[in-house]
């Protein structure tokens, strides 16, 4: 059996591209746990806590609130313990929130648009839309939701 590959404080910061006070602060606030502990005391962060860093620091990056990605996170943890479909879902999950969001940030611009003006910007998003919904409906019929 393969050996897990371990981070300390100082290894981890630099991969995820945030300082070790920002690795002891998610720690101690629960979005991040240690693995285990090395015969020095120090704590040790696997991959797995790698990959959750940087879902962190993107959602960080979309203006979520710590308490949001805590529960974001934790919920998909809930959902499935593979790592791989978690982080595709939880992909999924910010794209579409950034959408939904970007959505109502254009709705005013949208309205004050005379009606070629309007009418030329939604025959471009028609066929990209359209391809989205069919892909999220599949999504949803595959995980029984529908």
């Amino acid at each position: 059996m393969a050996e897990k590959t371990l981070y300390r404080i100082g290894e981890l910061s630099k991969l995820a591209e945030v300082s070790p006070r920002t690795i002891d602060f998610y720690t101690s606030t629960g979005l991040i746990e240690p693995d285990s502990r090395s015969a020095k005391n120090y704590r040790l962060y696997s991959d797995e806590t790698l990959f959750r860093l940087k879902r962190i620091v993107q959602m960080k990056k979309d203006k979520y609130s710590l308490e949001e990605i805590k529960t974001t996170l934790d919920d998909w943890k809930k959902i499935s313990s593979e790592e791989h479909v978690s982080s595709k879902l939880t992909d999924l999950e910010l794209h579409l929130e950034r959408l939904q969001r970007e959505v109502k940030e254009l709705e005013p611009v949208l309205s004050q648009l005379k009606p070629k003006q309007a009418n030329k910007l939604f025959k471009r998003l028609v066929p990209q839309t359209a391809a989205c919904v069919e892909a999220l409906m599949l999504l949803l019929n595959k995980g029984g939701l529908m």
